[in-house]
């Protein structure tokens, strides 16, 4: 029958223009070249463009009305795709033929799941475990507080670099996306460059942390700095912050800078973080009273449900995250992949709902940030002009997170010596890009320029990874080194191991 109806409406079809996206993964099947179904999907895809453009025939928005209704506009468009129901997607058709429906059984079973679950499911439930096939390199959790743990990482050289690192991941996610598997793993490869690694590892809020706001975790950061260089005997330390940790070291930066002990810090490394979110993107679009509304109301018990969160960045790229899933795993009943990227996204973290109001309010909605001596962390303006501490600033040409021209702002408010280099890829594989991998690229420019356009307008391009740079970088701050033994060795310092790597934390829900 589909046959007869594909020769009659053949002509149709060839009369009109390509409107698929070709990106569009869930399209690509040799089923959908058939005559019917590439009507339905080109009709869908003239459908799109046309709801699409009447967000610009809308009299009277602003720019924020206007980027929060294409992204509703976006986000209907791929829900409505025909290619995510199994009466309209012939792959899925066949597959439910070819197995006599055992892979529709496979997928209504995925999806009860899920919603037990209360969660899109990305890999498979058993692939991975923290602390056995991921978050492997050798160390000890060497201190804690009610709001971090301390890793410090076993040294791999005889001889390790005078000042330590330390790293300050996110809390909206699991500290472990910098030491997946063992080849991916910036820590292993960063102490196996000779630094002594430390890594703090955020509690997922519960309702004991319920009065936790920004303070606290500025101040953790002072801890944790002031902890290491007690424990090594060290002036100063190198310091990296991921994310809106990255965001929260800025500060950091900025209090002891005013209260004059910025010597603490020796070089900061900034992965995609942001401190003016003037450009920050469609994350702005969950910023308006109503949205804030509804998490305060998700919040009733002092912390936002991870899953919530993951569910808004998930949004962002709804087409892959979401709707590709549903395809894979709902209407065809495939196996789960074995990723260990998509593990840790779906390793979600609860955030105290103090902090998070404030993070979106003061922050995203009101930038304050950026106004000096507008916020204050105990008692200390916070004046980003003050930060005078050499800078490695990371930006992903692709991040739909923490956007590039986002990014370079940071070069518009600190006063210090910086390096900015521009990744490959996004918010994650832009950062989590080994040497030896040989993925991407990334762009640096030597000269002195005043704007982003003229940074890549002069940049030069180099394929790999950026770590070299980085670790260059860090290197010309001083070449002495020491033995790595005593408090060099996790648990043999001051510092007593209290359990191995990556600690209870990580595993805390």
């Amino acid at each position: 029958m589909l046959d007869g109806w594909g020769q009659l409406l053949a002509p149709i079809a060839a009369a009109g223009r390509d409107s698929v996206d070709p990106k569009d993964k869930r399209f690509a099947g040799p089923e959908w070249e058939h005559p019917v179904f590439d009507l339905v999907r080109q009709g869908y895809g003239m459908m799109s463009e046309a709801m699409m453009s009447l967000v610009d025939t809308v009299p009277g928005l602003d720019p924020a009305q206007k980027s929060r209704m294409t992204f509703a506009m976006r986000t209907l468009v791929e829900a409505m795709s025909p290619a995510n129901s199994p009466l309209t997607n012939p792959v899925a058709l066949n597959k439910a033929l070819e197995t006599s429906g055992a892979s529709l059984a496979t997928g209504f079973q995925n999806l009860m799941t899920d919603l037990q679950r209360g969660q899109l499911t990305h890999v498979s439930p058993t692939a991975f475990q923290v602390g056995v096939n991921i978050a492997t390199t050798p160390g000890k959790v060497v201190y804690e507080t009610p709001l971090y743990q301390l890793i410090q990482y076993a040294p791999t050289t005889p001889t390790v670099g005078k000042t330590p690192l330390v790293i300050f991941p996110p809390w909206i996610n699991r500290f472990y996306i910098l030491d997946l598997s063992p080849e991916k793993s910036f820590i292993r490869w960063a102490v196996a460059e000779g630094l002594t690694v430390f890594m703090v590892s955020w509690k997922s809020a519960d309702a004991s942390m319920k009065d936790v706001i920004w303070d606290d975790y500025v101040d953790a950061q002072i801890d944790a700095i002031d902890t290491v260089r007690k424990s090594l005997k060290v002036e100063a330390v190198h310091t990296i912050g991921y994310c809106v940790a990255g965001t929260t070291l800025a500060a950091t930066l900025a209090v002891l800078a005013a209260r004059k002990q910025a010597k603490k810090v020796k070089s900061a490394t900034f992965f995609t973080a942001q401190v003016d979110f003037t450009e920050a993107g469609e994350l702005l679009n969950f910023v308006d009273d109503t949205n804030i509304a509804m998490i305060e109301k998700l919040s009733k018990d002092g912390f936002l449900d991870g899953r919530y969160l993951a569910m808004t960045f998930n949004l962002l790229r709804g087409r892959d995250l979401i709707w590709n899933n549903v395809v894979s795993n709902y209407l065809l009943g495939q196996e789960y992949p074995a990723f260990d990227l998509l593990h840790w996204n779906g390793d979600t973290t609860n955030l105290p709902s103090k902090w998070h109001k404030s993070y979106l309010v003061d922050l995203y909605r009101d930038n304050r940030l950026a106004q000096r001596g507008s916020l204050s962390i105990g008692g200390t303006p916070i004046d980003l002009s003050l930060v005078k501490t050499p800078a490695y600033i990371q930006a992903g040409r692709e991040d739909h997170i923490a956007p590039l021209r986002s990014v370079w702002k940071i070069t518009e408010h600190f006063a210090g010596p910086l390096r900015f280099v521009l990744a490959g890829s996004g918010h994650i594989a832009g950062v989590v890009n080994p040497p030896s991998a040989q993925k991407y690229q990334y762009w640096t420019n030597e000269n002195r320029v005043r704007s982003l356009d003229d940074f890549i307008a002069g940049a030069t391009e180099t394929k790999g990874s950026w770590w070299p740079d980085w670790i260059s970088w860090v290197r010309a701050f001083g070449t002495e080194d020491v033995t790595a033994s005593g408090a060099r060795i996790p648990g043999d310092g001051a510092l007593k191991a209290i359990e191995d790597a990556p600690g209870r934390y990580v595993k805390t829900r």
